[in-house]
């Protein structure tokens, strides 16, 4: 079980993480903190491309982080936006690869 204070330490990491988001298009900076079984913090931020397509969410960018690092299990995940927009179809099937027990806070 995630902690009170793990929970409000992942929103905050989220909320510095979403300062670095590149969003030249859609100016709607999203961010991410990841919290893996092992205890290490993964952050993400959205990243914009002129091919929309290619846009990288924030919470992919954290999930894939980890993944490099050789992460797969994972305690839970803070993403914050300006209105507590809830992650999109493509994190909600990487998430569901990778940890679908993963608990997912939302927060604005």
């Amino acid at each position: 079980m995630v902690s009170n204070e793990m929970k409000e330490k992942l929103v905050q990491l989220a909320i510095e993480a979403r300062e670095k988001a590149y969003v030249p298009y859609s100016h709607y900076q999203v961010g991410a903190a990841l919290l893996t079984k092992s205890g290490k913090i993964f952050t993400g931020v959205n990243i914009e491309n002129a091919a929309y397509p290619t846009t990288m969410c924030a919470e992919r960018v954290a999930v894939f982080k980890a993944v490099s690092e050789g992460e797969k299990e994972f305690e839970a995940m803070a993403v914050v936006t300006a209105n507590a927009g809830f992650c999109c179809g493509g994190c909600r099937q990487v998430l569901a690869e990778l940890g679908l027990d993963t608990l997912v806070l939302i927060a604005d």
